[in-house]
Formats: C-alpha cells, structure tokens, sequence
C-alpha cells in the first residue's frame, strides 16, 4: 500500500502532493479517515498506543551505557 497526501480541492477534486505511480485510466482506491475524529475504535488505538509507549518506556528498562553507541548522532540533545 502506498500512502499519498492530497488536498481537496472541491467535493470531487483532489490535488496530489506526489504524483501517483501508474498509467492515465488506472483505478486507484481512496480511504478518507473521518476528519471528526468520530471513528469508533479511535479510543481503542488511543489507548493501545499509550500502553505500547507505557511498556517501552517503563520504569524497568533497562538504562545502556554510551559504550553501546556506535554512531553519535550529531543532533542529539542530552
């Protein structure tokens, strides 16, 4: 699956920010998420997605010493 932005233009319109890989008479499938944010497993995803941060980032990770890194990352901040 590929993933393209596109602004709307009118209620029929779109405008790509990216051009489509394809030829002129090719079907595509459009999925619009519901801009009112009424999407009924939003809450789920919400909070299955706090708790997937909640145990990557718990109070029992591990801390790894800086001789594991192996490239500096010049824009990190401490």
């Amino acid at each position: 699956m590929v993933l393209i932005q596109a602004k709307v233009v009118d209620p029929t319109h779109l405008e790509l920010v990216e051009p489509l890989v394809g030829h002129e008479g090719h079907v595509v499938l459009i999925a619009v998420a519901d801009p009112s944010g009424e999407d009924e497993d939003r809450e789920d995803w919400f909070g299955f997605s706090a708790d997937s941060l909640r145990m990557a980032y718990s109070d029992t990770e591990p801390e790894y010493p800086s001789s594991l890194i192996k490239e500096i990352n010049p824009g990190f901040v401490e």
